[in-house]
């Protein structure tokens, strides 16, 4: 799992972490059952400190991303199957907003942009 932080961004360094663990549970880079690394080793590799991996942990694990288990370690945990799905609609809500507002900023009207849409989805 690759973590890239900016010490220039807007975003606390926790949230840029959890931000991108989420990112990457929902989109199934990391799957039930992996394992994080250990809030030690994860805090030596970010070079920040095991109190900001450790906010983080509880953040996640209090959203139903994670689950912890004393002793062993941190755990995805994709139980809340519905929580998953809400959080995908809602990555995709955020990007969606950001096209609309930029296809109005430069005046493509919602025909234009659905045209777009069409062909950039069946593309892929």
């Amino acid at each position: 799992m690759k973590i890239l932080i900016s010490n220039i961004s807007g975003s606390p360094l926790y949230q840029q972490i959890k931000d991108q663990i989420k990112d990457a549970i929902l989109k199934e880079e990391l799957v039930e059952g992996d394992s994080l690394p250990s809030i030690r080793a994860f805090a030596n590799d970010l070079k920040v400190s095991v109190l900001t991996i450790r906010r983080v942990y509880d953040e996640l694990e209090q959203e139903g991303f994670v689950t912890s288990q004393v002793g062993k370690g941190t755990f995805v945990s994709t139980s809340n199957i519905d929580l998953l799905r809400d959080s995908k609609r809602r990555l995709v809500e955020q990007k969606m907003q950001d096209m609309i507002q930029t296809a109005k900023s430069l005046n493509i009207s919602k025909e234009e942009l659905n045209a777009m849409m069409d062909i950039l989805y069946e593309e892929d």
